[in-house]
């Protein structure tokens, strides 16, 4: 390679580098203008307070249907099932509605067991 190709690579890629740290410059700049901006800070206001109120709005919400008569009977109803479930009641009705299941399909497969040994 020539003395005169050498000096124009080493020039080329001085410059690229030169354009990439230039761009770099520039895409920082303007993201920290940006982030910076009064307009950005308008919006990340209002969105927390946007979300402020949502959630003031979900919490009197949740506070009203807790405090209504169809929350009480939830309340209640979630209650009793907990009692049930510790008592062994809802474990022994659940083992119980399971046994009748299993005798019925039983009971159904011998029916079609019988009827395909008959010739």
């Amino acid at each position: 390679m020539s003395d005169e190709n050498k000096t124009n690579n080493a020039w080329s890629s001085c410059n690229v580098a030169d354009e990439f740290r230039t761009l770099g410059n520039q895409l920082k700049d303007i993201l920290q203008s940006t982030w910076e901006s009064e307009e950005r800070k308008k919006l990340q206001s209002e969105i927390v307070a946007g979300l402020d109120d949502l959630a003031n709005s979900l919490r009197q919400a949740s506070a009203d249907f807790a405090q209504s008569p169809t929350g009480q009977q939830l309340k209640k109803d979630v209650q009793d099932l907990q009692e049930r479930a510790r008592s062994g009641e809802l474990e022994s009705k659940a083992r119980s509605e399971l046994l009748n299941a299993l005798r019925l399909v039983n009971a159904e497969l011998e029916k079609v067991r019988g009827s395909i040994k008959k010739p």
